[in-house]
Formats: C-alpha cells, sequence, structure tokens
C-alpha cells in the first residue's frame, strides 16, 4: 500500500512520555500501541512522505488503523456533475443569495428568482418549476410555509427534479431532506409527521394557516443565513455527486431543526407518509 493518509477528522498526536496517541473524527483519543515501531517512521507513512516497508511491526500498526476506518487513500473531491449543474432557488434574497453563492463555489450553476407567498395569488404551478428544465429546485422562505404553496413542488421527484427547501417559524429554521425520487420525503409528509408528532396539533395546523399576531420581526442574522444556506448546499452537493454522508440519519431522510438565537442544530430522522388504502365499498 502507498500514501496512506488519515481520513479528514482524524489526527495522531505525539503524548509526552506516554508516545502516539489518535484524535478520532468523532473528538475521542486512543492511545496507539506501536510497540518497536519507528514512529517517525510511522508518522512520515501517515502523512503520505513513505510507502509501507517490508516490517511485520509497521504492517500490523497499519492494519489497526485500516481495520478502524481512519486510514483513506485521499480520492479526490467529486466535481459536480455537469447534468446536474443546473439549480434554481426560489424565495427570500436573505437565504437564496449566500445560498448561490455557496453553490457556485461548489460548481452549480444557480439560477435566482424571487417566490411569490401572498394568500391571494395565484399557485405557483409544475410547469413554472419545470421551465428551463433545473435538475434541481431550492425554496427558500423567511418564515411559514402558507398553506398549498409547496404542492406543486411536491411533484418535482416524478419528473426527475431533486426537490430541497427550508423555512422559519419564529427563532427555529427548518431544513428539509432532499427529495429526489418518487417514494422520498416531500414536504407534505414533514407537515404529516410533525403534526402527528406534537400534542398541540391543532395549534401547530392554525399557526400555519394563519392570520398570526406577532411582535418585533424576527431578523435573520448573518451567521444564521449562512449556515442555513450551507446546510442546503452541503445535501444539495451530496445529492448531486453522490458522495456519501457523514454517520447519522442519511440525507433523503433527515429533518434539520435549526435554533437561529443559538446556531444549534438537531437532527431528526423522518420517513415518508404511506398511502392511505381506500375504505372498501360493503356489499349489498
Amino acid at each position: 500500500m502507498s500514501r496512506s493518509r488519515l481520513v479528514p477528522g482524524a489526527e495522531v498526536v505525539t503524548v509526552p512520555g506516554r508516545g502516539l496517541a489518535v484524535r478520532t473524527p468523532a473528538g475521542e483519543f486512543f492511545s496507539v500501541r506501536t510497540g518497536d515501531v519507528d514512529e517517525d517512521a510511522l508518522l512520515s507513512l501517515l502523512t503520505g512522505g513513505t510507502t509501507v516497508p517490508e516490517d511485520e511491526g509497521m504492517e500490523r500498526v497499519i492494519r489497526a488503523f485500516e481495520e478502524a476506518g481512519y486510514l483513506t487513500e485521499a480520492p479526490p473531491r467529486p466535481e459536480w456533475p455537469a447534468a446536474r449543474q443546473d439549480v434554481r432557488i426560489l424565495g427570500d434574497p436573505v437565504l437564496t443569495e449566500p445560498l448561490a453563492v455557496q453553490l457556485a463555489a461548489l460548481g452549480a450553476r444557480p439560477r435566482t428568482a424571487p417566490a411569490v407567498t401572498d394568500p391571494g395569488s395565484s399557485p405557483v404551478g409544475i410547469e413554472d418549476l419545470l421551465d428551463g428544465h433545473p435538475s434541481a429546485v431550492v425554496w427558500c422562505l423567511d418564515g411559514p410555509v402558507p398553506d398549498g404553496l409547496w404542492d406543486a413542488a411536491d411533484r418535482l421527484p416524478e419528473h426527475g427534479v431533486a426537490w430541497l427547501r427550508c423555512h422559519r417559524e419564529g427563532w427555529q429554521a427548518y431544513v428539509e431532506p432532499v427529495a429526489a425520487a418518487p417514494g422520498d420525503v416531500t414536504s407534505a409528509h414533514v407537515r404529516s409527521r410533525r403534526l402527528a408528532a406534537t400534542p398541540a396539533h391543532r395549534e401547530l395546523a392554525a399557526y400555519w394557516s394563519g392570520p398570526r399576531t406577532s411582535g418585533a420581526p424576527v431578523r435573520l442574522t448573518v451567521p444564521a443565513a449562512t449556515l442555513l444556506a450551507a446546510l442546503l448546499a452541503d445535501d444539495l452537493g451530496r445529492w448531486a455527486t453522490g458522495a456519501s454522508g457523514p454517520a447519522g440519519f442519511p440525507v433523503r431522510r433527515r429533518l434539520r431543526r435549526v435554533e437561529l438565537r443559538t446556531l444549534t442544530v438537531t437532527e431528526h430522522p423522518v420517513l415518508p407518509v404511506p398511502d392511505v388504502a381506500p375504505i372498501p365499498e360493503k356489499d349489498g
């Protein structure tokens, strides 16, 4: 094996009087029992400075790093595929502008447009969303989602278009999972799951429907908007490149709640809601 390297997030440190220790990507420390292996040679190997020598002791230590999952051949970061570069972004500029910057830096071609959310306006149809043949549509709202606003967008995966969205409810924001194929989690599924998970389902449904009496408006700070944009860009980038996600819930089955006052992110698993079978008619 040549050019073996530590996986991102894993680091090896020399502890005075105790030898080497590895800091795992999860932030834990483990001592490295090197035996008679030359520690400098091991460190040189881990940084790609040398190849593995014909030494049983070194092979044993390297094999232990491999089995623990701390070594990688360091493949290059996958580029954003040309077929998935055209991303249409709708919504409020406080979120769409930083998202467009981050997507462009990753290799996408974002196109931003304001989204009409007034209750009296005509709903956005599926033909409008498919105009220009985007590979993905991202919709960002600096407020709750009006009833029915995302109904048409929930059909995008049926047309081979990835569908990603986020919205804010007071000091909490929600980043919903990528829906990229029929059967993935839609916004309607998320609403149903959230209603089923709270004893205040009537109150939550009334809050979504409005009207709402509010105090001073919540203003998204630059760090908060940047964080939400980063979460969206990372999820979309993983979909576009096929990159695997870190340990935790799969990207297409993960709802994230962001506390905007502390920038704390919590993850929750979310599954599609199965269709309800019709009640059979009684004979006679």
